[in-house]
């Protein structure tokens, strides 16, 4: 990890200004020291979880890498002046992590989503790179006062990188679970990227992730769930920003 541009801020919110590849060298550095690693991504909806929940913002800034997960956050660095070199989406981390994996023979293990997606999952995965090792894998059915015996049934497995595929908040306290109890590796948050993999939800279409719609694809899938997510959390991501573009020239 040298030569890397230092952490910045866009909203109040740390990012590493890290392309995909200075993010899979810097995971692979980590590892090999034996060290943790807490890897997550924020976007709009994750920089308003971290205003609205102190525990979330002091997680997020825990974090080892911290990317850009969103092309709101891209916009808004662009807007504000601050050089971020793009977007590092979980789902693509996820894949070139499993390229690193299967280059420098590190062990992965997969954690959440139904027993059968993750299941799939990993059939999907072994047959991408059928040099990586799988060590194992579970689903993420499981509350909060079963951390410590999820954490020990991974541990046992020795992973290098474990993939954890759960909705926030729950998936950073599980992470920062492992942190707690001396866990070693790099621990990846890929929320719904097991559903994708596996073939349970396709993905946005190339179109629509080039101009910066794979939002709108996502809410389409799962209306129900997505649409106060996506529809209220982009307008108050924009008042943020609108409010902070105004500061900027105020204090010009």
């Amino acid at each position: 990890m040298v030569n890397l541009p230092e952490r910045v801020e866009v909203l109040g919110a740390p990012v590493d200004p890290w392309t995909m590849e200075q993010t899979v060298s810097a995971t692979d550095a980590l590892i090999k020291q034996g060290c943790f690693a807490h890897l997550i991504g924020v976007n709009a909806d994750k920089l308003l979880q971290m205003r609205d929940d102190p525990e979330m913002d002091s997680c997020v800034r825990r974090c080892e890498i911290v990317n850009a997960d969103g092309a709101s956050m891209v916009m808004a660095s662009k807007k504000l002046g601050i050089d971020l070199p793009g977007r590092v989406a979980g789902i693509d981390l996820m894949w070139e992590l499993c390229g690193l994996a299967e280059r420098e023979g590190h062990k992965v293990y997969l954690l959440g989503a139904k027993a059968d997606v993750v299941a799939k999952t990993a059939e999907v995965l072994v047959e991408r790179y059928p040099g990586m090792t799988i060590a194992g894998y579970r689903d993420g059915y499981f509350s909060d006062v079963d951390f410590d015996d999820v954490v020990a049934e991974v541990e046992q497995k020795k992973p290098d990188i474990v993939f954890v595929g759960i909705t926030s908040p729950k998936k950073e306290r599980l992470i920062e679970r492992f942190r707690e109890l001396g866990a070693k590796g790099a621990f990846v948050g890929v929320g719904g990227s097991f559903d994708v993999v596996s073939g349970n939800i396709p993905r946005a279409p190339m179109w629509m992730r080039r101009v910066n719609l794979e939002w709108l694809f996502r809410m389409m899938q799962e209306p129900k769930r997505l649409a106060k997510r996506y529809l209220v959390g982009n307008i108050r991501f924009y008042l943020l920003l609108r409010k902070e573009l105004k500061r900027s020239k105020a204090n010009v």
